[in-house]
């Protein structure tokens, strides 16, 4: 969704709140130092015309009192900046927390329909551009606005014509620039953010499957690929740079124009005897050298809008709703059955389930089958509450699922996936996420379950090795037995299984598969499998044909 920028910088100054005291500190020190860089200019001129005119000023003083404001201008200016600085990053920690709450929030169903690297993306460079915002936005905003009309009214007081000209000055150059600059940069910004999240999925996709390129012939059409993904992200960014250099050349243009026009009137009121000399020179220096902070607005016209595009991808995400909202107020639960009554699901329009009717018997093994795409591990993604039907319900102990507290559910239901994610991490660490406070005996207990225990205690360093990014250390079927050893910790009692022997050998699936059974006297298991192998040990199998054979 497109939101205004001025939508996205009111979502965005909601949030420093929190923060206000800071930033008020850093306004006043960014007009005082802005003053006293000023107040160094105007002494220089004070000092040369007592020099010129013998006055009895003490030039000494002058010196002294210059190289003092001097240096209270790099303190000031150091506090400002450290005050913006402060504020940037902790609310870009308080904006990384609320993403990543939210992405806990929306998974695993909106997740498993995002492009994973365009997210790395938004939950990296995305964020960190926001710092142009809370450190180089508000801030220098609120000093321009304070100080420029501090120099306005000073030289106003000296002259209403001069006053005029250096507010249509400030007007022109600190709003007039950055709006222009802005309608110029169109969507270019937001088009450069949403590509670069493309090419970084596109990258990322690549190099996970760079074996599979090579070992196909693949690799040089990909490359192809990437590098005209990378000439067409190139000619963004240097659209981007060439309204950059733009907006630098018509504001230094505009500061000279300016500069001359307040010359040439202050010369002719000087003539006109409306202006004395001195006065002339102290406006005429004070106008030059007050321009540093709308040069700062002049530069947000082409800097903002890549900011602006980036803030409107994070708010994306925190904006987005969860399918299954999670319940903390409902019903706690002792697993006894569970049931599907008429439950209908699709994705995306595509009709997965019809009408399933399904109930799970008690403390026995259900098996699953049917061809791709029929909807078996759909079941067991309902069952856990990752999803909720399109109609008809899914309940436990006849409540329906959206009645009783997430955690609940999940406590009373261990998971195996078919696809095994191992974390960069040891292999200890890797299967106590089924139970996070599980003693070493108690993972050893899973691991022989799942026959994996003995592979480990052969390895150099045993259950502390470290498996390597994806697990790309382990063989397929080692990834699978971990995680099944983490459902057998788990120790729930539903056990979901998908497709749990489908990376093992014929003996190992035998003994997987005689474990599967003991879990399955004080347990109910569904099995999700291919092959009628694993599926033997089954006390019924339902076939999502709208056949039921029993196999007792």
């Amino acid at each position: 969704m497109k939101r205004t920028n001025w939508q996205i910088m009111l979502r965005l100054i909601v949030l420093i709140r929190p923060l206000l005291l800071f930033m008020v500190f850093a306004i006043v020190l960014g007009v005082l130092g802005n003053i006293a860089a000023m107040a160094v200019s105007v002494l220089g001129i004070v000092g040369a015309a007592s020099i010129i005119e013998g006055s009895g000023i003490s030039l000494a003083a002058i010196i002294a009192l210059m190289l003092t404001l001097a240096l209270l201008r790099g303190f000031l200016r150091y506090g400002e900046q450290a005050g913006n600085h402060y504020i940037a990053f902790k609310l870009l920690a308080l904006i990384r927390d609320r993403v990543f709450c939210k992405l806990r929030e929306l998974s695993p169903a909106k997740l498993d329909r995002k492009d994973k690297g365009d997210l790395v993306n938004i939950i990296t460079s995305d964020i960190e551009l926001l710092e142009v915002f809370y450190a180089h936005t508000i801030s220098p905003i609120m000093i321009a606005v304070i100080y420029s009309s501090l120099v306005v009214g000073y030289i106003a007081y000296n002259s209403g014509i001069l006053g005029l000209i250096a507010m249509i000055a400030f007007l022109t150059i600190g709003l007039l620039v950055p709006v222009y600059i802005a309608k110029k940069s169109g969507n270019n910004a937001f088009d450069l953010r949403h590509k670069s999240g493309q090419f970084s999925a596109f990258l990322l996709d690549s190099l996970r499957g760079l074996s599979e390129l090579i070992g196909f012939g693949y690799g040089k059409k990909r490359q192809k690929e990437i590098l005209a993904r990378s000439e067409e992200l190139a000619k963004l960014e240097k659209r981007a740079k060439d309204i950059t250099a733009a907006n630098t050349a018509i504001t230094n243009l505009l500061i000279l124009l300016f500069d001359l026009v307040m010359l040439m009137a202050g010369s002719y009121l000087y003539l006109d005897g409306s202006l004395s000399f001195d006065s002339l020179m102290i406006v005429q220096i004070m106008f030059m050298g007050s321009f540093g902070p709308c040069v700062a607005l002049a530069n947000l016209g082409s800097g903002l809008e890549n900011t602006m595009a980036a803030a409107n991808r994070v708010i994306d995400i925190l904006d987005e709703k969860p399918r299954t909202p999670e319940v903390t107020n409902g019903n706690d639960i002792d697993y006894e059955k569970a049931d599907f009554v008429k439950v209908s699901f699709a994705y995306d329009k595509v009709n997965v389930l019809k009408d399933l009717d399904l109930s799970l018997p008690k403390k026995k093994i259900l098996g699953l089958s049917g061809r791709s795409g029929q909807g078996k591990s759909t079941i067991l993604k309902l069952l856990m509450r990752y999803y909720d039907p399109d109609s008809g319900s899914v309940r436990i102990n006849e409540k329906d699922l959206k009645t009783i507290n997430t955690a609940s559910l999940r406590d009373n239901i261990s998971y195996m996936t078919q696809d095994a994610h191992l974390f960069h991490d040891s292999i200890l660490n890797n299967i106590r996420i089924g139970k996070l406070d599980a003693s070493l005996a108690q993972v050893r207990e899973a691991a022989k379950k799942a026959m994996i225990d003995e592979f480990i205690m052969a390895l150099k360093d045993g259950y502390d090795t470290a498996v390597g990014e994806l697990g790309d250390t382990l063989s397929g079927g080692e990834k699978q037995r971990i995680n099944l050893a983490r459902a057998f910790l788990h120790d729930a009692p539903l056990l979901l299984m998908d497709e749990p022997t489908s990376n093992l050998d014929s003996l190992n699936e035998a003994m997987i598969l005689k474990s599967i059974k003991r879990a399955a006297d004080d347990k109910t298991v569904i099995l999700i499998s291919h092959r009628q192998s694993s599926l033997a040990v089954c006390y019924e199998v339902f076939k999502l044909t709208g056949e039921r054979n029993g196999n007792g």
